[in-house]
């Protein structure tokens, strides 16, 4: 929650400092500045490259601020390292009581550090000292070496002052203290708001994971063998998908037999996720590279046939009395008319289509994969290697991205016409 109120802050900050500056820059008072946004109109609305910098530039922000990145000049606050007291009072079964202290060395996670020794007091209860990595909590009993312990009856009544008893908990300098229902004393350092680097490591982490990844490669594969494999199973299984999916939904808008034929058979397989399906793919067609290749032809088989159907369903009628009028045959119809007029949703289909076949091949390559950019992600998140695991999401959203803008720039130059009526 905090993180999310961050970047929302930072969005609202953003959009007031950017538009007071744009708006002293460009100020315009013609009637082109007046002009509303027109619904309808796609043209109407483009993307604030500005506001895409500093989106993707406050993302990095965050991440490195709850990561103690080096590349961000301010950190959440981070967890407690260092030597830490406390004191703990004893009571004996006559009513007798005694202080002692336990000294701990709080340590990087990873590092090796040794114990302190320290002198035990002339009481009953003899001083301790322990230690602990951070974000790690530790069971110490206090106890061991006293004189009188839980043995002879006696038991810890507070801790830095405050009342403690089995199953509650208090807070000292640098953390909390717990007791068990046996009455042991766990320690737990302050974590901070900091992430730990096996659920989120750095950007730097990452970005040199990548570099190794590059180098040595993973599971007996390099960084390019993994992506190049998913890349190849997404487009083989989107080809097909489309070769399948256009001419059948181009069958459902032109004629009501097929409609009625294959409506229900769309319609049902439609919600159904890719992934359930991958069980009797298996038992269909086996888990080598036929079974992943018949998942994401079925991913992308029924929005293809939807986006086809709908962009046949969505010429205008007006647009075919008018061909008909001038003399145009039903085969000159169907190409100089129905089918340029519906590439525009066939498009859109197919960019959805792939972000589907995106987030299919990660379960895909799941089915005994030795390579593939999803195999590399469930491989490393076996072993909680975070860092390789968010590296493979980063080259997929980063490769899907790219594959979102070939396709824009090839709608731009193969229908010019899209959104013009």
């Amino acid at each position: 929650m905090t993180i999310l109120a961050i970047y929302i802050a930072i969005f609202v900050g953003a959009f007031f400092v950017v538009k007071a500056i744009t708006t002293r820059l460009a100020a315009r008072h013609d009637y082109t500045s007046l002009k509303t946004v027109t619904f309808g109109d796609e043209s109407a609305i483009t993307p604030d490259r500005v506001a895409s910098v500093v989106s993707v530039v406050a993302i990095f922000l965050i991440w490195g601020a709850f990561t103690g990145s080096v590349i961000t000049p301010i950190h959440a606050p981070g967890p407690f390292i260092g030597d830490a007291t406390f004191t703990y009072t004893a009571e004996a079964v006559d009513g007798q009581k005694d202080d002692a202290t336990v000294s701990f060395k709080v340590f990087e996670f990873g590092s090796v550090v040794e114990k302190d020794e320290v002198e035990l007091g002339d009481g009953f209860a003899k001083n301790d000292s322990e230690t602990v990595a951070a974000w790690r909590s530790k069971l110490i009993r206090v106890d061991k070496n006293d004189e009188l312990g839980r043995k002879e009856g006696a038991k810890i009544v507070a801790v830095d002052g405050q009342p403690i008893q089995p199953g509650s908990e208090v807070s000292v300098a640098s953390g909390k203290v717990s007791m068990t229902e046996k009455g042991t004393l766990n320690y737990k350092p302050a974590q901070g708001w900091q992430m730990e680097p096996i659920w989120l490591p750095s950007p730097e982490a990452v970005f040199k994971r990548v570099m190794r990844l590059q180098k040595e490669g993973y599971q007996n594969s390099t960084l390019m063998e993994h992506l190049g494999w998913s890349l190849f199973r997404v487009i083989a299984g989107f080809v097909m998908g489309a070769l399948v999916g256009i001419p059948l939904g181009y069958a459902m808008g032109l004629s009501s037999w097929f409609r009625g034929w294959f409506d229900p058979i769309v319609e049902f397989m439609r919600p159904v996720p890719p992934l359930a399906l991958i069980p009797l793919v298996i038992i269909w067609a086996g888990i080598g590279e036929k079974g992943k290749l018949v998942l994401l032809f079925l991913a992308a088989l029924w929005i293809m046939t939807i986006a086809a159907r709908a962009g046949v369903s969505g010429v205008k009628i007006s647009k075919i009395h008018a061909a008909f009028s001038l003399g145009a045959s039903k085969r000159q119809i169907m190409w100089h008319v129905i089918v340029p007029n519906s590439l525009p949703e066939i498009f859109t289909g197919a960019r959805v289509a792939m972000g589907v076949c995106w987030g299919t091949v990660v379960a895909a390559e799941l089915v005994a994969a030795e390579k593939g950019a999803g195999m590399m992600i469930m491989v490393a998140s076996k072993f909680q290697l975070t860092d390789i695991v968010i590296t493979g999401i980063i080259l997929i959203g980063i490769i899907g991205y790219g594959i979102d803008i070939l396709m824009r720039m090839a709608e731009k130059w193969l229908i010019p016409w899209k959104g013009r009526g």
